[in-house]
């Protein structure tokens, strides 16, 4: 057994009379990678939002490095997250939404964001507004922006999405050079592909049951 980073505990989630997924007890370990597959509405982005404090469990709870998350500590702290569509402001560049974003935490300078652009190959339009980026180009600056403050875990809701092949290639080639890093991976992808090369364990989810 390695070190357990992350774990949650009898978690149930319900929205009204709708339950979500109930009485989910896992744990995630330092290095090591995460699937989650099941079909659309299934409820991973939620369950993934309750991980990160996002949303807050009905009942049960979340621990992250010994801390109840909503409770001792708000959110994960240490985390990259994609989860939903980023919030970029359209009318400043790439590296301008990435500096900002790099002020509240004020982990990491400039030069530090610029190597992340290259790494995603957004270096040569990092002056280009975001308004202006494809959907691929978009879907890179917010990988970029997960792992720029070079986070312990990384919450993943379908980060291939958008991509071209040769996109894909590269951000599995990343996510499994952070894995060897000792970053633990949490990956939600309809990809069995992506599944099957970057996941040492698979969850599956469907009609509130995940297991």
């Amino acid at each position: 057994m390695g070190e357990v980073i992350l774990k949650i505990e009898n978690g149930t989630k319900k929205f009204k009379n709708e339950l979500i997924f109930q009485n989910v007890s896992m744990e995630f370990e330092k290095g090591n990678s995460y699937g989650f597959v099941g079909p659309n509405g299934c409820g991973k982005s939620i369950f993934f939002k309750t991980l990160c404090g996002y949303s807050l469990l009905t009942e049960g709870q979340v621990i992250y490095r010994g801390k109840i998350i909503g409770k001792e500590q708000d959110f994960i702290d240490d985390a990259g997250i994609v989860i939903e569509e980023p919030e970029f402001i359209n009318s400043l560049s790439g590296l301008e939404n990435l500096k900002i974003l790099a002020e509240i935490q004020k982990k990491i300078l400039e030069a530090e964001i610029i190597e992340v652009l290259k790494q995603f190959d957004l270096y040569e339009d990092r002056n280009k507004k975001a308004g202006k980026y494809s959907v691929g180009m978009k879907q890179k600056l917010r990988l970029a922006q997960a792992v720029m403050e070079k986070p312990q875990v990384l919450i993943l809701d379908e980060p291939m999405n958008g991509l071209d092949n040769a996109g894909v290639q590269d951000i599995r080639a990343l996510l499994l050079e952070l894995k060897a890093q000792g970053k633990t991976i949490l990956l939600a992808s309809h990809n069995h592909e992506d599944i099957a090369a970057l996941c040492d364990t698979v969850h599956e989810m469907d009609g509130g049951v995940l297991e």
